[in-house]
């Protein structure tokens, strides 16, 4: 039966409701070489992270994406006892990010080494954490894809096909996108296990129209940050128009805790998606039903397993 890998266990479609797909507990965001996530602790991060936690809770929410790989402080520790404290489900990635967040060892690696790094987190667990991977997470510069971040592409194909573990890649412009499917296309993958995320970022709707008919799922990140309500309504409503409601997904991208600030910093909630954003998509004129299929189905089924 098809399930979300959480830190709580596997979850089925009907234990679940609403499912943030994009957002973090834990980011380093400080100079790369301190690396300051090393030194952070559980302790550390409950109380700012569980309280932010828990209001989403309270809205209705089941299950929260954990978004960050390798490279900018993943913590699968922290992310299982948030989880614990708090009795949310969080989905963590393998993976790695981009240029010049690729530590020493993944450019030294081979390809065949990264599929088995990602293959022994997505069937065993993260750094000796006791939480399974769920997905795998990558990325790509606007100026196309570098030689290390190509190797991580295909490396992460074959884990994915392996498993059945989607791909996602924070990825801002779409013709890198395009080259991204290519790449994943012809080592054997598949577009429909593959999400754009922050697919909002790219100005031209064609190029978003383009990969979803390609099977790509379409992540509307950022919602409550620098763009309008208004621009994101627009864009949904062109989607839904042209029949690819069931390959859309909508998140913050907010949170976190950062280990190079004092205190971890002050973190964005997780809110504005359910309190102020799904209001006014319902006055806009999208149906309950739609609304469930953007905030809970899609989620569901496109990092089931």
């Amino acid at each position: 039966m098809p399930h979300l890998i959480t830190t709580l266990g596997p979850r089925t479609a009907d234990q679940l409701g609403l499912i943030l797909p994009h957002e973090h507990i834990f980011v380093d965001l400080g100079p790369i070489a301190a690396e300051n996530w090393r030194a952070a602790t559980a302790e550390q991060v409950i109380p700012v992270m569980a309280p932010e936690i828990e209001k989403i809770q309270a809205q209705g929410v089941t299950a929260f994406v954990e978004c960050t790989p390798v490279g900018v402080g993943r913590r699968a520790d922290i992310d299982q006892a948030v989880s614990e404290a708090t009795g949310m489900p969080i989905l963590v990635p393998t993976g790695i990010y981009r240029e010049p967040w690729i530590p020493l060892w993944a450019h030294d690696a081979s390809q065949e080494a990264l599929t088995d790094w990602m293959l022994g987190e997505l069937t065993g667990e993260i750094d000796e954490s006791g939480v399974r991977a769920a997905w795998i997470k990558l990325s790509a510069g606007d100026d196309g894809i570098t030689d290390a971040e190509t190797k991580l592409l295909r490396a992460a194909a074959q884990a994915g096909k392996t498993t059945g573990a989607i791909i996602g890649s924070h990825t801002i412009r779409g013709r890198v996108v395009r080259d991204q499917l290519d790449i994943l296309e012809a080592a054997g993958y598949t577009a429909e296990r593959f999400i754009w995320i922050h697919t909002q970022a790219e100005p031209d709707f064609a190029l978003h129209l383009e990969m979803a008919r390609r099977g790509a799922w379409l992540e509307y990140d950022a919602i409550g940050g620098g763009q309008s309500d208004e621009a994101y309504i627009e864009r949904i409503q062109r989607l839904l128009d042209a029949g690819f409601g069931h390959k859309l997904m909508l998140s913050h991208d907010r949170g976190w805790y950062d280990p190079s600030k004092p205190g971890g910093g002050v973190p964005k909630p997780f809110t504005y998606l359910v309190e102020t954003f799904l209001p006014k998509l319902r006055a806009a004129g999208v149906d309950a039903g739609t609304i469930r299929q953007l905030t809970e189905t899609n989620p569901f089924n496109a990092y089931a397993r």
